[in-house]
């Protein structure tokens, strides 16, 4: 094949694989029951007046499947660390007990996991639609290229092999996390 077309394929298995990497970033955010410091990625603190990570305030640890810790490195920021939590529409309930915030994490409901479980199928359907993105994507730019129409034809096979085999990862993946949310 000419540089052209190998230049498409890549270009389109970079934004499979974007498509990939974001699907595991959202999959992390869906809890599956066990503690996990990722539970507070997303919680800001105000940090004199600038909105920060909770990871760069305190340190964020899971003594067991069951319990989040949250050491702040400056004691005066325990109050402003638990209303960051409160804030932040986890569903948790800190406890501070003066030298660092302790959140009990509640074993999910039958009704909620199959919350999170439709949860997990959307995120990895908006997978889908990226790598569908993607092959359209190369398929236009393999139409317009210079390419002879056996070049042509072999790219387009080529990208829906691509197309597959990521859509197959996208299913395993969700399988795994399906299989981790329902474990009780």
């Amino acid at each position: 094949m000419n540089e052209e077309i190998d230049f498409i394929l890549d270009a389109a298995k970079e934004g499979m694989d974007a498509a990939l990497s974001h699907l595991e970033r959202e999959f992390i955010k869906i809890r599956a029951g066990k503690a996990s410091p990722t539970m507070l990625s997303s919680v800001m603190v105000d940090y004199y007046g600038s909105q920060t990570p909770l990871s760069q305030v305190a340190n964020i640890n899971t003594p067991d499947g069951r319990t989040i810790s949250v050491q702040p490195w400056e004691k005066k920021m325990l109050q402003e660390i638990e209303k960051a939590i409160m804030n932040s529409n986890l569903g948790f309930n800190p406890m501070n007990n003066g030298d660092m915030i302790i959140i009990n994490v509640p074993p999910l409901t039958e009704e909620r996991r199959i919350q999170l479980t439709k949860q997990a199928k959307a995120e990895a359907e908006h997978a889908k639609v990226g790598i569908r993105s993607a092959r359209q994507d190369a398929n236009k730019e393999i139409k317009d290229s210079d390419a002879s129409e056996d070049v042509q034809e072999n790219a387009t096979a080529d990208i829906q092999e691509l197309t597959d085999k990521y859509v197959k990862k996208i299913d395993d993946f969700l399988g795994m996390k399906e299989a981790e949310i329902m474990k009780v």
